[in-house]
């Protein structure tokens, strides 16, 4: 069962984690280790996190939820640090409303390589300087819906494991393997692999996401861009096939999060 601690003082060191707002700082926690830490946020996102086997530091809660809808976590947690108090305290510290009454602070994990998720994969998904967080956890939580098995990112793109895209993955992020590629040369690394390399962008020789010519194709790397720019020119000239969705009304484009659920759907795995 979790120590629980009564908040009487804001700047009790142990809230640290909770009141800092610099994800990069959270994500250095540790250094020089490597791992540093994320906050997992609502019941059900730290269940998950519990699953994959990411380990709890501290918890903060509102009291109620001890013994309510956050009592199975407070025994599963062990012997750790949770603080505690009435809902307006909590804001002051976080500096946002708690909608879901409680925080974990976690040890994040070694990720896996990409060497890794590509030998156990046939559908994946690739970023490509990705960073707003919304974005991130919406194709991570579409992934994972809709059968693809792994999401790698590029470096400049934002880390799955800050707060808000947890919060949108709704805890995917702990059930789908993401990595990060170490330079900019993933397509030939991609290829290597066995993966037929596509990119969502309209081009001059783009073929529709329902083209036959993907159907049969074993394994697929489906690559995204950023919002407003999209994929580098350099990258869609590089990949095997262009896609798009084919649009209506005069709309030309979707968000990178809605255009990823149709193109995830289209090419799962029969």
């Amino acid at each position: 069962m979790a120590r629980i601690i009564e908040v009487e003082n804001l700047d009790c060191e142990g809230l640290r984690p909770y009141r800092i707002t610099s994800e990069i700082q959270l994500k250095r926690w540790f250094e020089p280790e490597k791992t540093g830490i994320f906050i997992a946020e609502s019941p059900k996102v730290i269940r998950l996190a519990l699953n994959a086997d990411y380990e709890p530091i501290s918890l903060l809660a509102e009291r109620k939820y001890i013994t309510g809808q956050a009592s199975d976590i407070t025994e599963r947690c062990g012997d750790i640090p949770l603080y505690t108090a009435e809902s307006h305290v909590l804001t002051a510290i976080t500096g946002f409303k708690l909608t879901q009454g409680i925080l974990c602070a976690m040890r994040r994990k070694k990720l896996p390589s990409v060497s890794e998720i590509c030998g156990k994969s046939q559908r994946i998904a690739v970023l490509e300087n990705v960073m707003n967080q919304t974005n991130i956890g919406a194709v991570i939580r579409s992934a994972t819906a809709l059968g693809f098995e792994g999401v790698l990112l590029t470096p400049e793109c934002s880390d799955p494991l800050y707060r808000r895209a947890v919060r949108v993955s709704m805890g995917n992020v702990f059930k789908m393997p993401f990595a990060y590629f170490e330079n900019n040369n993933y397509i030939s690394e991609l290829k290597s692999y066995g993966f037929t390399t596509v990119a969502m962008a309209l081009h001059g020789n783009t073929l529709d996401i329902d083209s036959p010519v993907f159907k049969n194709l074993e394994k697929i790397a489906l690559f995204f861009g950023t919002e407003g720019e999209g994929l580098k020119e350099e990258t869609i000239e590089k990949c095997d096939y262009t896609a798009k969705i084919p649009m209506m009304n005069g709309v030309d484009s979707l968000n990178v999060a809605s255009a990823s659920a149709v193109a995830f759907w289209e090419l799962r795995k029969n």
